[in-house]
């Protein structure tokens, strides 16, 4: 939902081109703003493929975090609530099953959803599209979400 991908060429949203360990990277600005905005409302932890490097980069280049981060190079797979996508346990594992949590992702599947409904605790998941990530809908509904808790 920070780096793009999957839009045209003429159709390009804003944002920052990075070289990131050798592999390029479309890092939205209009993402940053959002996650910026809802900083009033949420404590934003990274839960990337990246990992810790977030911090290494995103900081510089978008002006984000150092915010904490999810380690999920020892997740085990599956979340311990559902099978299903490869964050899952790690998320598990960092949040607890009662703390309330928004997930923004651009790759939320079945088994995501069915383990949103399963925790015990207030659980918002919302997807993003990979070529334009995190917009004001979004950011909009996050708020309302947050509020209504």
């Amino acid at each position: 939902m920070i780096s793009l991908f999957g839009f045209t060429p003429d159709t390009r949203p804003p944002g920052v081109w990075a070289q990131i360990e050798g592999v390029p990277h479309l890092l939205s600005s209009t993402a940053a703003t959002h996650l910026l905005d809802l900083l009033s409302d949420f404590d934003p932890v990274w839960c990337t493929g990246w990992e810790e490097r977030a911090n290494d980069h995103l900081p510089g280049l978008l002006g984000l975090g150092p915010w904490p981060v999810i380690p999920i190079k020892n997740s085990r797979g599956a979340g311990t609530s559902v099978a299903g996508h490869w964050k899952l346990d790690a998320i598990d594992a960092f949040c607890g099953p009662d703390r309330p949590l928004a997930w923004i992702d651009d790759f939320l599947d079945e088994a995501c959803e069915r383990w949103a409904t399963a925790r015990p605790g207030p659980t918002l998941l919302v997807p993003t599209l990979p070529a334009a990530g995190l917009t004001e809908v979004e950011t909009t509904a996050l708020h309302s979400w947050a509020r209504d808790l």
